[in-house]
């Protein structure tokens, strides 16, 4: 087999060459599209089962991402191989689940030969293929073309324009459901509750802040002395100031600190209420972390303090606790 030549400018060139066929591929896919994507959509709305993905080759991987796509967008869905399925998988699927069958060609064997169990067990099938008169695309109760006009590769052989086609329909049959579902944000945390969008979306201040005995907080009528003292207690270079019923009076910081040094001040003899913060920012514990992390950003500072509804003491927090909690 002779070599290729390999310049930087002839794979250059190749590159380009295969991006811009898939992209042509998916524009003329989107032109294409007609009720039978419709009808997919509402065959899964309806069903009261799981979605069952089941693909050959490439089609069998192109099918494990949309069944992951569908089951975190709020579609329950898994893959079932069709190799499997003739083999005792095939009781995997319920009468009330719908079947996504992929297959370019519509003529996959493995996935022929079990479209009549599959109806027999009471399952809808959705078939996607490249060939709207295979027997898969007759067969089914909804049909998705994803055919294309060539594949990418110089063969034509490797299939690529129309993998990427398919994994395109699939996400669009996802985002279609999601949108139909009324599918969230903070739906969307609670099934990547280890991802950092979950954290995002889930973490509240309440998750991290620091209450009750690790909370820093003195008296309005405290000597600066016994603010530094529970300053260096509690390790979060601030202390809140209350008053007699536990309200926020203010804030004392390092940055107050290093300010009330530039004057000479009897340090036993200051009172704190001297030289803290009046009206300091605060934050809601039912808030998400993230609007902490924005608010100060916002303000330049590095701490907030937590109250209620009364303005009453409940918690602290600094940009540290956020970055342990992997909002940041």
């Amino acid at each position: 087999m002779r070599p290729q030549p390999t310049s930087p400018e002839h794979l250059l060139s190749l590159a380009r060459q295969v991006l811009d066929i898939e992209a042509d591929a998916l524009r003329a896919l989107s032109d294409r599209l007609d009720i039978g994507f419709a009808d997919a959509v509402q065959l899964i709305l309806d069903c009261s089962g799981r979605v069952v993905v089941s693909g050959m080759g490439k089609s069998g991987h192109v099918g494990g991402k949309i069944a992951a796509t569908l089951a975190s967008t709020g579609t329950p869905a898994f893959f079932m191989h069709p190799g499997e399925a003739s083999h005792g998988d095939l009781g995997m699927i319920a009468p009330n689940d719908v079947v996504l069958a992929l297959s370019n060609s519509g003529e996959s064997n493995e996935i022929v030969c079990i479209v009549p169990l599959i109806k027999r067990r009471g399952a809808k099938l959705i078939a996607m293929t490249g060939n709207p008169s295979s027997t898969l695309a007759r067969e089914a109760d909804a049909h998705l073309n994803a055919a294309v006009d060539k594949e990418a590769c110089p063969l034509n052989l490797a299939p690529t324009a129309s993998t990427t086609a398919a994994l395109a329909l699939g996400d669009a049959l996802a985002v279609a459901l999601l949108d139909a579902r009324g599918f969230s944000a903070d739906d969307f945390a609670r099934t990547h509750p280890g991802g950092s969008l979950g954290r995002r979306l889930l973490v509240h201040v309440s998750d991290v802040m620091h209450a009750g005995d690790a909370l820093p907080q003195v008296g309005i009528d405290a000597t600066l002395k016994a603010a530094l003292f529970e300053m260096t207690k509690k390790g979060l270079g601030m202390t809140a100031v209350v008053d007699a019923a536990g309200r926020v009076a203010g804030l004392f910081t390092d940055g107050d600190l290093r300010r009330a040094l530039e004057h000479a001040l009897d340090l036993q003899q200051a009172k704190i209420a001297d030289l803290m913060t009046r009206n300091p920012k605060t934050i809601r514990a039912d808030e998400l972390a993230v609007a902490a992390v924005e608010k100060m950003d916002t303000l330049k500072i590095n701490g907030l303090l937590v109250v209620d509804a009364d303005n009453t003491l409940v918690g602290a927090l600094n940009m540290h606790d956020l970055l342990k909690a992997g909002v940041v």
